[in-house]
């Protein structure tokens, strides 16, 4: 009877109520083709669907390990700021959302600040992560992009900004408004510095954010199909009562008029940034960077760009007179 109450039995059990243990997210959708992706080949081809070319999210961490030299960085401490200072509260009090989100991302805030080697330069970078409360700017994550702002100029590095956003955040009311002002001082102080402020727009990019420090980088990036724009694609309809072009507000729309300086692939943004920060800097170019781009020391800033990507195809062809060299 041991045998059969030992064995028998939990093995019938067990055949009766079988789980997989087949991990979740194990395929990813392709929002673009329906397509179903590999999560490790989605995720070893930097969150770019192979097929279509769909740039998903990628978490902050995944950009700064293939964005900087072999993946090495040291995060930035951001200074403090008052929690809940307008003691907001809707479905949930604003400290609870905080702290979901924090458990959620691992980041006290939407704004991550890290320095780095870029093709064996100092660099300084801010990421701005969607997946906390859609990167919403708040007063930490303006203290987040002034910390950045200020760690460059202290170092003499250039910043490169990743932006992806919602907006303003509304339980900080005006104190979230405020940040745009104090974040545009800041870029005011980079400049002075003489030193590049690099813009990479995601998507999205929208609301207060565009209307800020988004829109006063010395040159601005945008990865293919982000969506970028300070009102939504609807409010505008409605306010104009026509209807908008196909592809508004998509990046590659904004670089046909003048809005964006390059569209430019994911996998191609850390020798474009690098060429380009080696023209703007004045810097030596680095054996690692000659290879990639070998006629920057000659080239404008899109030639610059157009050698580093190796392949013209990435880039839309502009209009002409659409950008300054």
């Amino acid at each position: 009877m041991n045998w059969i109450d030992n064995f028998v039995r939990p093995k019938i059990r067990s055949f009766l109520n079988t789980k997989r243990d087949t991990p979740e997210n194990l395929w990813v959708k392709d929002p673009e083709s329906g397509e179903m992706v590999f999560y490790r080949d989605l995720e070893a081809n930097q969150w770019v669907v192979p097929n279509s070319g769909y740039h998903m999210k990628i978490k902050p961490v995944d950009r700064l390990k293939t964005f900087l030299d072999d993946g090495a960085y040291e995060l930035v401490p951001v200074p403090s700021v008052p929690v809940d200072p307008l003691k907001f509260r809707d479905q949930k009090r604003y400290p609870d959302r905080l702290k979901e989100n924090r458990a959620k991302t691992g980041f006290d805030d939407s704004v991550i600040v890290a320095t780095g080697k870029l093709f064996e330069r100092d660099i300084t970078v801010a990421i701005q992560d969607f997946d906390f409360m859609g990167g919403s700017l708040g007063m930490a994550a303006g203290q987040g992009i002034i910390t950045g702002l200020e760690t460059a100029a202290n170092r003499k590095t250039a910043f490169v900004l990743f932006v992806a956003s919602g907006g303003a955040r509304m339980q900080e009311g005006v104190l979230s408004l405020m940040q745009m002002p104090r974040t545009t001082v800041a870029v005011l102080r980079l400049r002075e510095a003489g030193l590049p402020f690099f813009v990479v727009l995601t998507n999205p990019t929208t609301g207060g954010v565009t209307a800020s420090y988004a829109m006063l980088g010395d040159v601005h990036l945008a990865e293919p199909g982000a969506q970028i724009g300070f009102a939504g694609a609807r409010v505008i309809e409605q306010t104009i009562r026509e209807k908008l072009p196909k592809g508004f507000q998509r990046s590659e729309y904004l670089y046909e008029h003048g809005m964006v300086d390059m569209v430019v692939h994911r996998h191609n943004l850390r020798s474009t940034i690098g060429s380009l920060a080696a023209i703007l800097t004045k810097a030596e170019t680095s054996g690692a960077l000659t290879n990639t781009a070998p006629t920057v020391a000659r080239a404008s800033l899109r030639d610059a760009a157009l050698a580093a990507e190796g392949d013209d195809g990435d880039l839309v062809t502009p209009p002409v007179g659409a950008h300054a060299e």
